[in-house]
């Protein structure tokens, strides 16, 4: 599958779970997110750097046309990096050249702590 595809599958189990998309980082039920698809850089090299370098105030209120992998916000979030870590520490960015341990080690260990598994 395409990862379009994929991303479409995500949203269709988001939306069976009562997920609706009404407000930009709003409370959800459900949120399933295409994080990286192997080594790929989508749509291109150009438009990741982009939305890569979008200053945080405006990441609030902007929403990328189209798919962008890897997620471009995903070496600052220790919800995505922490279980990526269990699962694929040794993956390495294709743009960063980091792997998930290193991009883990780079956030604050506070970020870090706040991600405890759910009983």
């Amino acid at each position: 599958m395409s990862p379009e595809e994929i991303l479409a599958i995500l949203h269709d189990i988001e939306a069976r779970y009562g997920r609706e998309r009404q407000v930009r980082w709003g409370a959800r039920t459900l949120d399933l997110d295409l994080i990286a698809v192997g080594t790929r850089v989508l749509p291109d090299r150009a438009v990741f750097d982009r939305w890569l370098a979008l200053d945080a105030a405006r990441q609030t209120v902007e929403t990328p046309p189209q798919l962008i992998l890897p997620h471009p916000r995903m070496q600052d979030r220790a919800f995505v990096l922490v279980p990526l870590a269990d699962v694929a520490a040794d993956w390495r960015h294709p743009v960063l050249g980091k792997t998930i341990g290193e991009m883990l080690a780079d956030l604050p260990s506070a970020a870090r702590a706040e991600v405890v598994p759910i009983d």
